[in-house]
């Protein structure tokens, strides 16, 4: 038997980004959970999986934040870091408080600002065949194509705009890097969520007459707004 080397074992770090929700409430707080509520009913196991960030900068300063926290968590509300507030507010074993992210829809790694001249043009994802059922399609640099079909429990999130040449029957959020004016096109559409710049609207939500056919999904005045598409 050979001797147990002497030597440390290497501690090797490295970077790895995830991609996470902002949740802001609003006071009060009782009609933003049950705001919460409503949207979980809808779309259920949207946030069984997915790491949250909690933006706490809109609640009042004497809002009971343990206690806000407690019901998240009884919903299955993973928070993984708290922004807008000093953690200690919370008590022990709270998520830690975060900086340096940008404001958007989709938690990204910091970056240093840059002049808007100076930015990365968009580059756009195409994929040539359906998004399946479990499946997640994230894109924050620019638009998403999918040629095909996004079947029912499978997503698309997109920097840009999403647009869907087949049946959209799961999830497509657009503008994810806090685009307002990203769109959504589906050639048919039976989605069940739709999202731009963090705004949602789910399947209940949608206008019978849109459903089926071809629409196009934009923000106007902080709502959804879902046209039928000529032609």
């Amino acid at each position: 038997m050979s001797e147990p080397s002497s030597r440390p074992a290497p501690v090797r770090l490295s970077g790895r980004s995830f991609v996470a929700f902002v949740l802001a409430p609003e006071a009060p707080l009782a009609d933003w959970i049950a705001s919460l509520d409503a949207f979980a009913g809808r779309s259920p196991g949207f946030f069984a999986t997915r790491p949250v960030i909690l933006d706490l900068s809109r609640v009042p300063p004497d809002a009971p934040l343990p206690d806000l926290l407690a019901l998240l968590r009884a919903r299955g509300v993973h928070v993984v870091g708290l922004e807008g507030v000093d953690a200690s507010r919370l008590g022990p074993g709270a998520p830690p408080s975060l900086g340096g992210g940008r404001p958007a829809a989709v938690a990204t790694p910091a970056e240093p600002e840059i002049q808007p001249a100076e930015a990365a043009p968009r580059r756009s994802l195409v994929v040539d065949g359906p998004i399946r059922s479990g499946q997640s399609l994230v894109h924050l640099e620019g638009d998403v194509t999918v040629v095909g079909s996004v079947a029912s429990g499978a997503e698309v999130i997109a920097g840009g705009s999403v647009h869907v040449y087949g049946a959209l029957r799961g999830r497509a959020l657009a503008g994810a890097g806090g685009d307002g004016a990203a769109l959504i096109y589906a050639t048919r559409l039976e989605a069940e969520l739709l999202a731009i710049d963090g705004y949602f609207m789910t399947a209940d939500d949608i206008p019978q007459a849109v459903l089926g056919g071809a629409a196009a999904a934009r923000l106007s005045n902080e709502a959804i707004r879902v046209s039928v598409l000529d032609g």
